[in-house]
C-alpha cells in the first residue's frame, strides 16, 4: 500500500479501530486508482506481462520497469518453453520503458520488476497526499449513490506522474 493505515487514520482525525478494515480497503483503493491514473506502479512488485512473439522490438506495457528478470516462450497449447538467452534481446530506456524482441511468432512471457519506489516511504509527496486525500473522500462519501468523483486537487497532485502511451 501506498499509505499506512496510521497514516490515514491521522489524515482522517480517526483513533479507535473500529473501522480499520474499511480505511484499510480504502488506502488499496486509492493505490489501484491512482495507478491506474498515471499509468505507473507505484511499489516496487513483480509483474508477469505477455507479449507477442515476431521478432520485432515490443515495448511493456509495464512501467517503470527496474529489471526484466525472465523471458519464457509460451507454446500454442500454453507450455512454457525455456528460450536460450542468445535468443532475445531486452532492453530499458532511458524512461524506464522496458522492451523485449522474441524471434519467432506466438506468444512470450515476461517477468519485471517494476515500480517508481522501492517502498512507500520513497513515494513523491504529491502521489502520496493524493491518495491520503482519496481515501478521504471515499471515507467521507462512502454512503452517497450520487458520488461525482475525486476531488480536482487529487488529480493535480497526481497529473505531473501521469503518463499515456497512444496506441
Amino acid at each position: 500500500m501506498a499509505a499506512t493505515l496510521e497514516e490515514a487514520k491521522a489524515y482522517l482525525r480517526i483513533e479507535d479501530a473500529a473501522e480499520d478494515a474499511l480505511i484499510t480497503r480504502l488506502i488499496v483503493t486509492a493505490t489501484t486508482l491512482c495507478e491506474q491514473f498515471i499509468g505507473q506502479v507505484l511499489i516496487a512488485r513483480t509483474v508477469m506481462e505477455t507479449v507477442a512473439a515476431s521478432g520485432e522490438w515490443r515495448r511493456l506495457r509495464t512501467t517503470p520497469v527496474r529489471a526484466i528478470t525472465k523471458v519464457e516462450g509460451v507454446s500454442i497449447t500454453g507450455v512454457p518453453i525455456v528460450l536460450p538467452v542468445d535468443s532475445y534481446a531486452i532492453d530499458i530506456d532511458a524512461r524506464s520503458d522496458g522492451w523485449v524482441r522474441v524471434p519467432g511468432s506466438g506468444r512470450a512471457v515476461v517477468i519485471v520488476e517494476a515500480g517508481i519506489s522501492a517502498d512507500a516511504a520513497g513515494l513523491p509527496d504529491p502521489l502520496r497526499q493524493g491518495i491520503l486525500r482519496l481515501v478521504a473522500h471515499l471515507y467521507a462519501h462512502r454512503d452517497e449513490a450520487d458520488e461525482e468523483g475525486p476531488p480536482a486537487a487529487v488529480v493535480a497532485l497526481w497529473r505531473p506522474w501521469r503518463r499515456m502511451r497512444l496506441r
